[in-house]
């Protein structure tokens, strides 16, 4: 892999993982379109780890509150920080069990199909553009109830479309149920440690066992880098301006993409 590529995709991971644009989507199309190799488990595993630390990072107060809400579980303390735990907890079982019934089925490489890909961009698109005009928009993480942890657990589900966007589809749930941009997106950012954490630990056993392909230690460690960096500048100014602009402009990003994809199959 040349150095070019792995600065394309790390950037592409910074940018994309926590905007609800899809960045599993943004990963699979440019070695599609463009005939790239596949990047392999040790880019993966870097890319991975490189956001989650990105997350870590910026909302480092959040993460100890929920560290210390765990404990308080296990001492049966019921707090904020306890209730924001259990609230995470509760969102993640339904999309891991999922994920795994897909990956060992073989219906992961189904659904990297550019068609789903295109139509998932432009309908998830309107529908968190939808949720984001007719939710309440008066709710913080603090009033969200375990049937509504559930219930975005639930819509996380669907992240395992390509094109659907994890984040995106989190913060149509929260929105839905009533949270505030700022709000929905905290909540959402906060949901994917555990997952990126699942996932990173997958990339590791892959790379175990496949080894690392067309990567070095050094490729990987570049990309762990930057991917950080592009992350965390990422969260740090959607969560300025979410509250500002809204998701008016990501929906209109991932249906003119999504039509730009249409267009090209077409054609091809």
């Amino acid at each position: 892999m040349s150095w070019l590529q792995l600065i394309i995709l790390a950037i592409i991971q910074g940018l994309t993982e926590f905007l609800p644009v899809s960045s599993s989507a943004h990963l699979i199309l440019p070695a599609q379109i463009l005939d790239w190799e596949d990047q392999g488990a040790m880019i993966d595993l870097m890319a991975h780890f490189g956001t989650l630390f990105a997350v870590l990072a910026y909302f480092r107060q959040d993460v100890w509150g929920v560290v210390l809400g765990f404990f308080d579980l296990l001492r049966r303390r019921l707090n904020m920080n306890s209730a924001l735990a259990l609230n995470l907890i509760l969102t993640t079982p339904p999309v891991l069990m999922l994920g795994v019934v897909i990956e060992f089925s073989g219906a992961s490489d189904a659904l990297r199909s550019p068609l789903i890909i295109a139509l998932a961009f432009i309908f998830f698109g309107i529908v968190l553009w939808l949720a984001d005009i007719w939710g309440r928009q008066t709710k913080t993480t603090k009033e969200l109830t375990w049937k509504g942890a559930i219930a975005m657990g639930l819509a996380q589900m669907l992240a395992l479309i390509p094109g659907t966007s994890r984040s995106g589809i989190t913060m149509t749930a929260a929105l839905a149920l009533g949270l505030t941009r700022s709000e929905s997106a905290r909540f959402s950012m906060l949901m994917s440690l555990p997952i990126i954490g699942v996932s990173g630990v997958y990339a590791m056993y892959k790379l175990a066992s496949e080894g690392s392909g067309n990567a070095n230690l050094s490729g990987g460690l570049m990309v762990a880098a930057l991917s950080f960096i592009v992350a965390y500048l990422t969260i740090a100014a959607f969560m300025k301006y979410v509250p500002k602009i809204g998701m008016f402009p990501f929906m209109v990003y991932r249906v003119v993409l999504g039509a730009i994809l249409l267009a090209w199959i077409g054609l091809t």
